[in-house]
């Protein structure tokens, strides 16, 4: 067999550019690069070792693993995860870091691709595994176990883990991690722990392993027995609801989806992940469920005797904290690649299978049934009744401040179908699920499956890398891509928007300036503690409080733009709308490659956006010396009477 003699670091880095991924979905092919490029931070732990492989590389070959920079670890992987959100999970980037900080740096990061079964490969350096150099500079040490490090932290938030402590370890680390990187199963954060002086240990690397290679996503056929069953189930139901999430995009799906909806008439709500499976002014579509959901969805949900979950995992704001499907006689029909969400509630149907090719097998085995027409008008008031209500938070102005209904109205109506919005934490995720008007499969990107505060600019960068990709290969027309984040948020990671700089990429930020966490604020006024700890102000030394003193006097539009960043300042008044919307449009003219553009504006956090008539369990104090602690509780009480266990 032939080989060559290489470290390991280098084994890594060529191994890595020559795997791609192969799809086939409705007879139309796809090859692609599985990691088209890597991101690191520098320190002793990877500097000699994959720093150096990477160096090598660019001289040699720079297509073969370009390298990108970026300011934390952590946005790094946001970065990485964005862009296989967008790309629909066939491609990733790897991420090295050095030892003890740069690696724990990636923790949240890990979480985050987890929960969001997002794909993101992990390279963390690690301590020496010879242990000649003892303890180095950023070693963790156990008494009870000199071998735990601080890569273990990884374990239980990674899908797939392992340490190259000898070299020859690393062909099957890598194989069983990509293995893992491209199933739609399993996917999510692939850890490769990579200890210092492994990195630049020198082997004989095979040829074979060096060679390109081809990881083909799984896309299992549903039973037919399965299909049969479900088209009986929904042909005897009398109120059906579909509750579409992320597996439909994942799935490429949307187009499956629509044809069963306009056949039968079934209405469709959607999660947060699920944004984009249908368009929102479809006469099927109820927009999105749950807590944060319309209030057509939610009273379609309330009266629905089957629901049939296609690609959602039921998170606990998809069914309002278990309140939102009250029918006695509630069924489940589950589809979903993965079985841990297809058996979900006690489901009396758990098809494991490709959405899309279940639902194509589905429009088949219901041939010509339709709800009935009593449904379908029932579905049409509801509709109508919820979008005259966003058109009038869309058209309401208040002043000085607007409220951040306005906000989104006019980001809505200055941008293009096909551009996309990207949020993560905060009140915008559960406003924008709500209120926001989706066409365009791609035009919809809100992480809240961890709901990570600080993911919105770097993930949002990791978007636009994967539309200029998109771009530059003529598999699509240019999008923009348009943040949109609260102070909190901003604050709590922003420092990609220099890797924006540094790169001329035009990203476009909307900064929303509440001086505080007007999500939780909200929540802690409803909970009966009084926005206890959200707002920034000054300490009041006397009482201890941040609750009650002066402002702080932070300029968020000036820090902006002491990262080089184009800023354009909305000043509060009478007019502040109709100058974001002209910012946006002028955001939008600026050329690609110039940079990135962020819109600063003031909003009241005080003016809610409209309920849901829904619900989400967050526990209240059940003894409280506050007033307001009291009467939450007989609130939530109220509540909890409703909630159910759903075994159908």
């Amino acid at each position: 067999m032939a080989t060559r003699r290489m470290t390991v670091a280098q084994a890594v880095v060529e191994f890595l550019g020559r795997q791609y991924t192969v799809d086939n979905v409705g007879g139309q092919a796809y090859r692609e690069r599985l990691i088209p490029g890597m991101f690191g931070i520098f320190g002793h732990g990877n500097v000699a070792g994959v720093g150096q492989a990477l160096k090598q590389f660019q001289v040699r070959d720079p297509s073969l693993m370009p390298y990108y920079q970026g300011r934390n670890e952590q946005a790094q992987s946001h970065q990485a995860v964005g862009y296989a959100r967008h790309v629909r999970r066939r491609a990733t980037y790897a991420v090295s870091t050095s030892i003890g900080p740069g690696s724990s740096n990636l923790l949240t990061g890990a979480a985050l691709a987890t929960a969001n079964r997002l794909p993101v490969l992990l390279l963390p350096s690690d301590t020496f595994a010879t242990r000649a150099a003892d303890p180095v500079l950023q070693q963790l040490e156990h008494s009870h176990g000199y071998d735990i490090t601080v890569n273990d932290a990884f374990r239980p938030l990674s899908k797939y883990f392992d340490r190259v402590n000898r070299p020859e370890q690393l062909f099957s680390a890598m194989m069983n991690g990509l293995r893992v990187l491209t199933d739609p199963v399993e996917t999510g954060a692939v850890t490769i722990s990579l200890p210092q002086d492994v990195q630049a240990e020198v082997f004989e690397v095979p040829e074979e392993f060096l060679a390109e290679r081809d990881w083909k996503i799984r896309r299992p056929e549903p039973e037919a027995d399965d299909i049969a069953r479900a088209a009986q189930l929904i042909k005897a139901a009398k109120r059906p609801l579909i509750v579409a999430g992320g597996g439909v995009l994942y799935s490429f799906a949307q187009d499956a989806l629509l044809e069963l909806a306009q056949k039968t008439g079934i209405p469709v709500a959607y999660t947060q992940a699920g944004v984009g499976t249908i368009a929102w002014d479809s006469p099927h579509s109820l927009g999105a469920i749950g807590s944060t959901g319309t209030t057509a969805a939610n009273a379609l949900a309330a009266e629905a005797d089957l629901v049939i979950g296609i690609g959602t995992r039921y998170e606990d704001f998809t069914t309002a904290s278990r309140t939102a499907f009250q029918n006695p006689g509630l069924r489940f029909i589950n589809i979903n690649v993965a079985p841990l969400d297809a058996y979900k509630h006690g489901t009396a149907l758990p098809i494991v299978a490709d959405a899309r090719k279940a639902l194509v097998a589905l429009n088949t085995a219901l041939g010509g049934y339709r709800v009935g027409a009593d449904l379908e008008a029932v579905v049409a008031s509801e509709k109508q009744r919820w979008d005259a209500t966003v058109d009038t938070a869309f058209a309401t102005r208040h002043n000085p401040l607007p409220a951040q209904n306005e906000i989104i109205g006019a980001v809505h109506g200055a941008m293009d179908e096909r551009d996309v919005v990207i949020c993560a934490a905060g009140s915008l995720p559960g406003d924008l699920h709500k209120m926001w008007r989706i066409k365009d499969a791609h035009g919809y990107h809100v992480e809240y499956a961890f709901s990570c505060m600080g993911y919105e600019i770097a993930g949002g960068l990791g978007v636009k890398r994967a539309v200029i990709d998109e771009t530059s290969r003529g598999a699509a027309e240019n999008r923009d891509v348009v943040v949109m984040v609260g102070d909190g948020s901003y604050l709590m990671m922003h420092t990609e928007l220099v890797t924006a700089v540094a790169e001329g990429i035009k990203l476009i930020t909307v900064l929303i300036q509440n001086h505080g966490y007007a999500s939780i604020g909200s929540l802690s006024e409803s909970l009966g503690s009084q926005r206890f700890g959200t707002q920034y102000r000054e300490l009041d030394a006397k009482t201890h409080s941040f609750d009650a003193g002066a402002k702080l006097p932070i300029d968020l539009a000036t820090n902006a733009e002491s990262l080089g960043v184009n800023v354009i300042r909305i000043e509060p008044g009478t007019d502040a709308i109709d100058k974001l919307a002209a910012a946006i449009a002028t955001a939008k003219a600026a050329p690609e490659g110039s940079g990135p553009i962020l819109i600063h504006v003031e909003s009241d956090p005080l003016l809610d956006a409209p309920d849901s008539e829904s619900w989400w369990d967050v526990p209240v104090s059940g003894e409280s010396d506050l007033e307001s602690t009291r009467a939450a509780f007989q609130t939530y009480s109220g509540h909890k009477a409703r909630q159910r266990n759903y075994l159908g």
